[in-house]
């Protein structure tokens, strides 16, 4: 097999790996960036609030009030965008559900930006080891209370971050459809604090942290280059999508 042959067949691989839920995390594939060429989040975010400050007492009413929206439209798509398929979860914005295995070099580019913002996000939330809104209260929330969802910080929002920046890669891949896309990605991110998993300031932490993380990325030759790839090879793909409608 040849070196671009198997580059491509890996990529495929590993990008399965972050767009299929209950699949393994995107920390088995390498990123853009060198460990030491990353992000510091630590440094860029303002960090969840501090207890009994005025925006503290803003989380904690958003979240307790918001408990009313229980069994609401909203809810249930809060309670849907718990998922992780970012293809199935933005398919309306987006014009199409992806086939991913029709579109390696995306998948490939996703799953190498998913490592860095994994990074990025797993050692922010380290620093800061907050607490979750739900916990310490019986109040409902759109998903199972796990020991793995309570173990894991509440700022930023990783969940956040993954579907905001995979909202501003995708606008800017397909630029025709970057409003819808967008607006899909904040109703996704705002859907964390709808459902009680997060609160609204770990929210708007994760909508900052792929910003930035986004914005690092563009200064990577090789992710530059995956961008323009994928951008025609997306082209192609809805060619091919547009062409095969009945008339």
């Amino acid at each position: 097999m040849g070196d671009g042959l198997l580059r491509t067949t890996l990529l495929m691989a590993a990008g399965a790996l972050l767009l299929v839920p209950g699949a393994a995390q995107a920390k088995d594939v390498a990123g853009y960036l060198a460990a030491d060429g990353g992000i510091d989040l630590v440094r860029i975010l303002p960090g969840p609030p501090t207890p009994g400050s005025p925006r503290a007492l803003a989380d904690a009413a958003a979240f307790r009030d918001s408990r009313a929206m229980r069994g609401m439209a909203r809810w249930q798509e809060a309670t849907a965008d718990v998922s992780s398929d970012l293809g199935a979860r933005f398919a309306d914005a987006l014009g199409f559900r992806p086939d991913w295995t029709k579109l390696p070099v995306t998948q490939g580019l996703l799953a190498r930006f998913g490592t860095d913002r994994s990074a990025a996000i797993r050692a922010a939330k380290s620093h800061w080891q907050s607490r979750r809104p739900f916990m310490g209260t019986d109040l409902p929330i759109c998903e199972p209370r796990t020991a793995s969802l309570m173990a894991n910080g509440d700022y930023p929002s990783g969940h956040t971050a993954n579907g905001w920046s995979f909202a501003l890669v995708m606008a800017e891949l397909m630029p025709d459809r970057a409003g819808a896309i967008l607006s899909r990605g904040r109703d996704y991110g705002d859907s964390r604090w709808i459902c009680g998993s997060h609160s609204q300031s770990a929210v708007e932490g994760g909508y900052l942290a792929a910003s930035a993380l986004v914005a690092r990325e563009h200064g990577d030759a090789a992710f530059r280059r995956d961008m323009a790839a994928a951008a025609e090879e997306l082209a192609r793909y809805r060619r091919d999508l547009t062409a095969a409608k009945p008339r």
